[in-house]
């Protein structure tokens, strides 16, 4: 989203499904000035460190036929995990007055589980969704992108 308007004290919420920054603008609307507020990360096990070895399997009620049960991606539960835990954050912050709006950029996929997991309170403040990958870049890099 070109040219957005960053205004003062507005948080600017860029994650993905395992590293989360909160970023406030310090400085005004004509000269924004992104400073981390708050960083949010998970450690990123193997899966045999969190889950089962192997899917199970169903028996069918009549016969002797078997299927095998789909695996679980534990690594996209962790993910949901993490983005429902950062909502919730967000919610208190809208609640307690520490923001009165935000700015969301993630990818498309953690977009659409942080959309499930907001609060009334936090779908009032955004000011926008961003469905862009930028956590990995610098601060300065991404007031960039979100300004010019």
């Amino acid at each position: 989203m070109p040219g957005l308007k960053i205004d003062a004290g507005e948080w600017i919420v860029v994650c993905d499904g395992a590293k989360a920054l909160v970023l406030e603008n310090t400085g005004d609307t004509k000269f924004p000035d992104l400073r981390t507020k708050e960083v949010y990360g998970q450690n990123d096990p193997k899966t045999h460190e969190i889950g089962t070895d192997a899917p199970g399997r169903s028996f069918q009620s009549v016969g002797t036929m078997r299927s095998a049960m789909e695996q679980t991606d534990w690594h996209e539960q962790e993910e949901q995990r993490f983005l429902a835990k950062l909502a919730a954050r967000l919610d208190k912050a809208v609640l307690a007055g520490e923001t009165k709006s935000l700015v969301v950029v993630a990818p498309p996929k953690s977009l659409g589980v942080l959309r499930r997991e907001f609060s009334a309170h936090v779908r009032e403040a955004l000011k926008a969704e961003i469905d862009k990958d930028l956590v990995k870049m610098p601060i300065d890099q991404i007031a960039r992108h979100l300004t010019h």
